[in-house]
């Protein structure tokens, strides 16, 4: 037996369930900016999208441990005014943090900071540099040719 969906006059987002299956892992609550993480030589660049908020009151750059910490809140301005009437909200609000991981030898001094047109951009110096390889002598008696030959086989230890 075929199924057959058809979609009707009445908005598919009508359907609760839908949406929630449609986002399912996706967080409902608060607001998570978009980023991008990009090589730039040895440098890594993180760009977080953060239109219309502040950065000198409402974003926080951090190493913690071994990780780039972004955290924040874009805050809705009109909340304070009275609306009336439904409205469509796409645009989402509330406290967020995004964190990174970084390579144990990047410090506080190797990152920067800088905003501009909505896109917070944080360089990160250093972080693709090959840490230098360093040979390790192994110090040590190495076992004579008659100690490895007086090991029984596989064969003689079945007999």
């Amino acid at each position: 037996m075929n199924t057959l969906s058809v979609w009707n006059a009445r908005s598919p987002f009508s359907d609760a369930s839908l949406v929630r299956r449609s986002f399912a892992g996706v967080p409902q609550a608060g607001f998570v900016p978009a980023a991008d993480v990009v090589r730039d030589g040895d440098d890594a660049v993180v760009r977080l999208e953060l239109p219309g908020i502040s950065t000198a009151s409402d974003v926080t750059v951090e190493i913690v441990g071994d990780r780039l910490v972004v955290r924040g809140e874009r805050r809705d301005e009109q909340e304070a005014t009275e609306r009336r009437g439904p409205r469509v909200r796409e645009v989402r609000y509330g406290s967020f943090r995004r964190s990174f991981p970084l390579p144990t030898h990047v410090s506080a001094d190797s990152v920067s900071a800088s905003y501009d047109a909505g896109v917070l951009s944080v360089r990160v110096a250093g972080v693709h540099v090959q840490p230098e390889t360093r040979r390790i002598d192994v110090s040590g008696v190495a076992p004579s040719a008659t100690e490895a030959t007086d090991a029984p086989t596989e064969g003689e230890q079945a007999a």
